[in-house]
């Protein structure tokens, strides 16, 4: 009879919520069939009606990304131009030119060639800005100007560039373009072996692993890791990276989803390289996604002290997902949380400000967890450096320099002005500063402060409730000393802004290959990193 009770009881409960899941199905696949319908309607209606001839497949791109951008910018659409740029980031591999190119309005212009490759050996150089690609004007192209330069291995183009206000003529060969993940590895004293891994591509765990088992026959005892400026990648190749220091079997990352199949834990699954080894992990603001993995696992399991500054702080994970007509979806399916439990996500994107810019999870809503020793680390700022330096940090104004290119721009009328002997005794001088400050002057550099961004709109609410004549005074003073503090801070921050002005000078007599060998003498995160190394007991007091 209990049996009986407990059926009777139960069956009716279980078809309630049946029948409420199906019923929230359904409203919600009759909410989206809805909203699909309105947007075809709508969609022929304008294409047929608007004043002006229409590009549909331009219209539905731009609508497309624009719907994703609400969500995060790592949530995208891919046409099929875009899906071929995105194999390319994830295996390295194509064919073109040999060199990093920025798209501007009206031209392309060669940030870095590399080395070896059919742009370098055609005479091309950063700063060089290329305006005509086989006859064809960049300015005038209707697409993606800089898909010209790619094609078939050993096909030939012609390039118009102008460098220096000169206009001047070349003729490239295109060939197989091999990015390595791993575009440097050499012993940095007799027993510390310093690996460069610049991104998580599919060659990343097997180019390092490659590097170290080298290092440890030149006899290297200890390891820097360089993950500065590694924007992430493929997960996979995270975990195997950590596999390569921690024992097979190891939890290196835990996934969490509304998707329950995308639910999952990674642990190590080969046999690793050196499991004892000292190593240090070098970061800094960009230094992303499996990056932070790498780091902030290594972190959790104490198995290597961090150095450097705080990580970018992305905790999502993406996944492709083809569409149709060959068109790609990469979605964000998951958060990703390291041994410990910490997810180092350090942007809302579901809580924005005033300008739709996602909001920083703030530092008393942090959570704090505990390393394998016990040691505190948190999360929701990325991953916290056990050694954190403060001229790796770049700051507002150093960033707003950065994003106005005149770091970039800087260093190309420096080596055109200015002849360098011998780069590994290479200094910027009191007067090259001040010839920076001067240049930005000159080109009007200006950026806007959170503080300034807040004055006006407090001045705005003052206008619409008619206070503004009382305080207007006072703000014209306020905006004034704002201005004389940020003229100040391109002097406080002298010794970032000298660091990145170095390294893009250094890059345009040596290339990147001869950047890493100037650091190995002259970088202050790498004297750092090898001081903590040559001391067993400093190495083991960061980890206990």
């Amino acid at each position: 009879m209990k049996n009986i009770f407990k059926r009777r009881i139960l069956i009716p409960i279980f078809a309630a919520i049946i029948l409420f899941t199906g019923s929230a199905f359904k409203n919600d696949f009759f909410e989206i069939a809805k909203q699909i319908e309105i947007f075809t309607t709508l969609f022929k209606e304008l294409n047929m009606n608007y004043v002006d001839e229409t590009n549909p497949a331009e219209l539905m791109d731009n609508a497309i990304k624009n719907m994703l951008n609400d969500l995060d910018p790592y949530t995208k659409f891919y046409n099929e131009q875009d899906v071929e740029a995105e194999r390319i980031r994830r295996t390295g591999d194509y064919t073109g030119v040999g060199a990093r190119i920025r798209t501007l309005e009206d031209k392309l212009v060669v940030v870095e060639p590399y080395k070896g490759y059919p742009a370098d050996k055609a005479g091309l150089k950063a700063g060089d800005e290329i305006i005509t690609i086989d006859g064809v004007s960049v300015a005038g192209y209707d697409g993606v100007a800089s898909d010209l330069l790619k094609g078939t291995p050993n096909s030939k183009l012609e390039v118009t560039y102008i460098r220096q206000g000169k206009t001047y003529n070349a003729a490239v060969t295109r060939s197989e373009i091999e990015i390595d993940a791993v575009p440097h590895f050499s012993m940095i004293d007799d027993q510390t072996g310093y690996i460069v891994l610049q991104k998580f591509n599919a060659k990343a765990s097997q180019q390092t692993g490659y590097a170290l088992k080298d290092l440890k026959a030149q006899g290297a005892k200890k390891i820097i890791l360089d993950l500065r400026g590694n924007p992430g990648g493929l997960l996979n190749e995270a975990v195997n990276v950590v596999n390569l220091f921690v024992p097979k079997g190891q939890l290196v990352v835990t996934t969490k989803s509304k998707v329950k199949k995308y639910n999952k834990t990674y642990y190590t699954s080969k046999e690793p390289v050196d499991t004892e080894i000292p190593v240090v992990v070098l970061i800094n603001g960009r230094s992303a996604s499996a990056s932070e993995i790498v780091s902030g696992t290594l972190q959790d399991l104490d198995r290597a002290v961090i150095v450097g500054s705080r990580s970018f702080g992305k905790g999502l994970v993406q996944r492709p997902k083809k569409l149709t007509y060959g068109t790609q979806l990469k979605v964000t399916i998951s958060r990703y949380y390291t041994p410990s439990g910490r997810c180092i996500q350090a942007l809302d994107y579901w809580n924005r400000d005033d300008s739709g810019n996602a909001v920083r999870v703030k530092q008393e809503n942090y959570n704090e967890f505990k390393t394998k020793n016990g040691r505190k680390v948190f999360d929701g700022g990325g991953v916290f450096p056990d050694e954190a330096l403060e001229l790796t940090k770049n700051t507002a104004i150093t960033n707003a320099i950065l994003n106005s290119q005149s770091i970039f721009d800087f260093a190309t009328k420096y080596y055109y002005s200015n002849k360098v002997e011998d780069i590994s005794k290479f200094k910027l001088s009191d007067s090259d500063f001040n010839a920076f400050k001067s240049y930005l002057t000159t080109t009007g550099f200006e950026f806007e402060t959170e503080t300034e961004k807040a004055l006006k709109k407090a001045l705005e609410v003052a206008k619409s409730e008619n206070l503004d004549d009382d305080i207007n005074k006072d703000y014209k003073t306020l905006i004034t000393n704002l201005d004389n503090s940020k003229s100040k801070a391109v002097e406080t921050n002298k010794k970032q802004i000298i660091n990145l002005l170095t390294d893009e000078i250094v890059k345009r007599y040596v290339y990147r290959e001869g950047l890493y060998e100037y650091y190995k003498t002259n970088n202050e995160e790498i004297k750092t990193a090898t001081d903590i190394l040559a001391n067993q007991s400093k190495y083991n007091r960061y980890l206990n």
